[in-house]
């Protein structure tokens, strides 16, 4: 489907082909194009810094895949969970192609089998989570942009001058019962807000804010608790000026915002007490151990290096690939020397005792003065 699509107020006007190619009949869309895209960059910034965490690269790698593919499947469970009656096939509900899927449920399905990968793989779960949560803003932030194409995601109307509208906009205000605010009304032939965009601005804008504040953070898991409160304000926000949010079942709550109020609450107070813990205390990183079995094997004869998190990016890569080195070199065939106390010296036979014909010393220690003249002036 091909939609034109205008901003009046900007003199601005697009044509939008929904399909980027066909191979064999089967078409490959713009929107899967652009969630494929903003994944590659988030990723490729986690693989860049997680040094900076304490993560290794390489162990990383699996826990990016369980994340990943359960993501895409919990966002597309979120979202059908909403309305499951809608579809005629269970093609229809796993088909993403089209769009319909729920951001907080890729949020969810992330962290909670990202996490159980990382227990496995022995990542460190919170820095983990902290460094995804920055790779998520990046996402989220480009991923939008394939709503723009499949022109949904769209709010009210306004007359704010980059008001959108198309006949996509305008097909679906027609043709569904839309969730709207109590006492609007709207008219589908006049521009909406582009929600798409506003949520895009928020998190790139989160990511910049929370990328220049990352070398300051005072406590593991510190990241993810902001990221949590800046996308829950926002979406709380946008998602109030959405035609096409979530409800939950009949009630007429939109599930995003619910979602979005438990969360920023929940993560205002774990960041407090989070704060006042850690206050006065600098953060320091465990560096990223390559071979796991060999740290477990060498038991005490190898600690790893940590480094305050402040420090630059190089310092870590270089302190990293020393320590790693140094475990690398560490021979573990040869016996572990443990270092001996000091015996105390043995008594030699007869030491201490008096010589014959010599008074015991404490006898002569310990006669007074007077007596011993005495016992001198009777001898003569």
């Amino acid at each position: 489907m091909v939609y034109h699509v205008q901003f009046p107020g900007l003199g601005l006007e697009f044509t939008l082909d929904r399909v980027a190619l066909s191979i064999g009949g089967f078409n490959i869309y713009w929107y899967g194009v652009i969630i494929a895209a903003g994944m590659l960059l988030a990723l490729l910034y986690a693989f860049r810094n997680a040094v900076d965490f304490g993560i290794d690269s390489d162990r990383l790698v699996d826990v990016v895949a369980i994340g990943t593919v359960m993501a895409i499947v919990c966002a597309r469970v979120y979202y059908v969970a909403m309305a499951p009656f809608e579809y005629d096939s269970i093609w229809e509900m796993i088909d993403i192609r089209l769009g319909g899927i729920a951001i907080y449920g890729a949020v969810i399905g992330a962290f909670v089998f990202g996490g159980l990968a990382a227990k496995w793989r022995k990542i460190p779960l919170l820095p983990l989570f902290d460094l995804v949560a920055l790779g998520f803003l990046i996402g989220q932030g480009i991923g939008r942009w394939g709503n723009f194409v499949n022109q949904e995601a769209f709010g009210t109307n306004t007359t704010l001058p980059w008001g959108m509208y198309s006949e996509g906009t305008e097909a679906y205000l027609r043709s569904v019962q839309v969730t709207l605010p109590e006492g609007m009304t709207i008219d589908p032939t006049l521009p909406v807000h582009p929600t798409f965009l506003y949520e895009s601005i928020w998190c790139l804008v989160g990511f910049v804010v929370l990328a220049l504040y990352v070398k300051h953070r005072r406590f593991h898991g510190q990241i993810f608790l902001l990221y949590a409160i800046w996308y829950g304000l926002g979406r709380f926000w946008i998602e109030g000026l959405r035609t096409d949010a979530l409800l939950i079942g009949n009630t007429g709550l939109r599930a995003s915002q619910i979602v979005a109020f438990v969360s920023v609450v929940a993560a205002f107070l774990l960041l407090v007490a989070g704060l006042r813990h850690s206050a006065g205390k600098p953060l320091m990183v465990t560096l990223a151990v390559s071979d796991i079995a060999k740290q477990d094997k060498a038991g005490s004869r190898f600690t790893a290096d940590a480094l305050p998190a402040r420090a630059p990016h190089g310092e870590f890569v270089a302190a990293t690939q020393a320590m790693n080195a140094r475990l690398a070199a560490l021979d573990l065939d040869m016996p572990e020397i443990e270092e001996l106390e000091d015996p105390e010296p043995e008594m030699q036979p007869g030491a201490g005792e008096p010589a014959a014909g010599e008074p015991a010393p404490e006898e002569t220690a310990g006669t007074p003065a007077p007596e011993r003249e005495e016992a001198a002036d009777e001898s003569e």
